[in-house]
């Protein structure tokens, strides 16, 4: 029988001459891990050889590490990180807290789904402000069976009333460090998108637009967003655990009839 042989252009090892089961050396698209590139590239230009052929250039480097600064902490307002945080809380591991925060966060409600929806948007529609019209005023659908309807128009805060100034700093730091072509026209249009939907942008569409300007495609922006999220869900995680539930944000809920006090 012939040794299963593993497809992949990502990565080489050569195997160490005394064991079949270390890797001497290590390669990433063709480059040498632990000879050539430790040390030498940020954590960001590695993440982005995994995902892609070409090295990044400094001014794509620039732009994906500010991007990765901009998603690192949604924040315990965010439900994937509200997950993480109940998983951290009720004493669960630190990996079923991640799971938590990846599994909320993977859907259409500023999660990885509403960015492949919007990256998938960007590379139908370009620049065209006609195309975005035709787009933003159509019904929303996602041809995976597993996937409901959107009740939002993707890339767009379903309860705002006008850009959040986090989402308005975040375009402006991105086109500053890279001018790329959708991130300019983004920010020269913005307000005529906002006000063709009716509604205010997210940080979903300005993450999709930086994702699909360093060249990924909808479904490793996809991948990317989910993952560059989860160093907040793991922080509040942690945090939560140590703090104890005496102290866990519950929601307070307004209870309509209450019998116990009517009872009373």
């Amino acid at each position: 029988m012939s040794e299963p042989v593993i497809q992949t252009r990502i990565w080489q090892e050569e195997a160490e001459p005394d064991n079949p089961f270390a890797a001497r050396a290590a390669f990433c698209r063709g480059y040498d891990v632990y000879g050539e590139l430790l040390g030498q590239i940020r954590w960001v230009e590695m993440l982005a050889l995994l995902f892609r052929d070409e090295a990044l250039t400094k001014a794509e480097a620039d732009l994906l590490e500010a991007l990765a600064v901009a998603l690192a902490n949604p924040g315990p307002r965010d439900p994937a990180v509200h997950a993480a945080m109940c998983g951290g809380v009720g004493g669960s591991t630190s990996a079923a807290s991640l799971i938590a925060a990846l599994a909320v966060g993977a859907g259409q409600y500023g999660g990885g789904r509403e960015v492949f929806l919007v990256m998938q948007a960007w590379e139908a529609c370009g620049t065209n402000l006609d195309a975005w019209r035709q787009w933003l005023t159509a019904p929303t659908t996602d041809e995976v069976s597993i996937w409901p309807a959107p009740q939002h128009k993707p890339g767009f805060d379903p309860h705002g009333a006008s850009t959040a100034t986090p989402v308005k700093q975040a375009l402006a730091c991105f086109v500053s460090l890279n001018s790329s072509a959708r991130l300019v026209w983004l920010e020269q249009h913005r307000a005529e998108m906002e006000e063709i939907c009716g509604l205010p942008l997210a940080l979903s569409f300005v993450a999709a637009a930086a994702l699909a300007d360093l060249g990924f495609s909808a479904e490793q922006g996809e991948m990317l967003h989910l993952l560059l999220r989860l160093p907040g869900a793991a922080a509040h995680a942690l945090e939560q655990r140590q703090l104890g539930h005496k102290k866990f944000p519950f929601f307070a809920i307004e209870l309509q009839h209450d019998n116990a006090r009517e009872q009373a």
